[in-house]
């Protein structure tokens, strides 16, 4: 499925352009504030083609003709959603460090609050809601994803755990049955030892809910794919945008299922929150 987000469809239909169509997107990918303003004679003598090249361009990522390319990739820069590469440079000062990383995650979770299909958020919702028991697996950085959504469904009286150690993982997923779910995480989408966490669970009975990137293994073997498109950079000097997609992902479906659910959460909530006043400085702030 072709992505919502423009600079997203660029970057994955790249490597099918024709070599001089390349140059076109590369330009258009580094410059895009830039292109909104050009007449299509400036674009291509900027990216050093001609003017029947832009043309060509737009049409192979599926527009007419300059002008609609340029107000789709206007809407998506005035919305803010247009995808911007993270890089540090050096000479960079710790406001400009601020404002990339800022920048780089909040473009990243508008590219996937795009690309995420609503009808498959609502099934997964629906699922967890009328769960028997729900687990929740990753590893590394999806296994802090874990623990995290482990605590938020804790609190919406569903019986949850999370499991980030492959042995546990795969002696929990034999005990399941029909009725539980299984929330697979993975920022890879192909981490071998959840494949066969997720197969066990399977076989077991269990639906499994994937949060991972489309195409990838881990889809592929879900009952229900959500799809969270990010490629992450493993450099230390780059944020890791993917695990807070996957939070915000795991922060919808809670809000789905705690509104579904909400006629019966509403004492338990309170009384939640005043357990938790006791061990607070002041006894009146929120829940961490």
């Amino acid at each position: 499925m072709e992505s919502p987000n423009l600079i997203r469809r660029i970057a994955d239909n790249l490597s099918k352009l024709r070599k001089s169509e390349a140059k076109v997107a590369d330009y258009v990918l580094a410059q895009a504030s830039d292109v909104i303003n050009m007449r299509i004679a400036d674009l291509a003598a900027n990216a050093d083609v001609s003017e029947p090249t832009v043309i060509r361009f737009c049409r192979a990522i599926g527009f007419d003709g300059f002008q609609s390319f340029k107000l789709q990739l206007a809407q998506q820069l005035v919305m803010g959603s247009v995808y911007t590469q993270f890089a540090v440079d050096d000479s960079d000062t710790v406001t400009d460090l601020r404002n990339k990383v800022f920048d780089s995650t909040v473009g990243s979770l508008l590219t996937v609050r795009d690309e995420l299909d609503p009808d498959v958020l609502e099934k997964a919702i629906n699922t967890i809601a009328n769960a028997r028991r729900v687990e929740f697996y990753g590893f590394g950085a999806s296994g802090s994803v874990a623990a995290d959504a482990q605590h938020k469904f804790f609190r919406l009286q569903l019986s949850t755990a999370a499991y980030t150690d492959p042995h546990i993982q795969r002696m929990s997923a034999v005990s399941l049955g029909e009725g539980d779910v299984v929330v697979a995480i993975s920022q890879s989408g192909r981490t071998s030892a959840l494949l066969e966490s997720v197969a066990l669970a399977r076989d077991a009975g269990a639906t499994v809910i994937g949060l991972a990137p489309a195409d990838t293994p881990i889809c592929q073997q879900c009952s229900i794919p959500i799809t969270v498109n990010m490629e992450e950079d493993l450099q230390a000097s780059t944020p890791v945008s993917s695990r807070i997609a996957h939070l915000v992902v795991i922060d919808v479906l809670a809000t789905g299922v705690a509104r579904h659910r909400k006629p019966l959460l509403e004492e338990h909530l309170d009384r939640l929150e005043k357990s938790q006043r006791a061990l607070r400085t002041g006894g009146a702030n929120p829940p961490d």
